[in-house]
């Protein structure tokens, strides 16, 4: 399994599947991170924490305890 904190800056991934249950992963959906999306790792935190993304033509902050709950390909 390979999830978003794992994606190198400046790769582009298409999200696989939203493990999680309840509001986490609401709250991730919300954002517009759903299944099927491209998402583009811009930047991270010199100490892994927040991940910058370009999702839907939007740049969003995301924590790494989020980003390991999005399952990419």
């Amino acid at each position: 399994m390979y999830t978003l904190d794992q994606v190198p800056v400046g790769d582009t991934v298409v999200v696989k599947k939203i493990h999680g249950e309840g509001r986490t992963r609401r709250r991730i959906m919300d954002m517009g991170i759903t299944k099927g999306v491209s998402i583009l790792v811009r930047k991270v935190a010199p100490l892994g924490d927040p991940i910058e993304l370009n999702v839907r033509g939007y740049e969003l902050s995301i924590r790494k305890d989020e980003a390991v709950s999005i399952e990419v390909e």
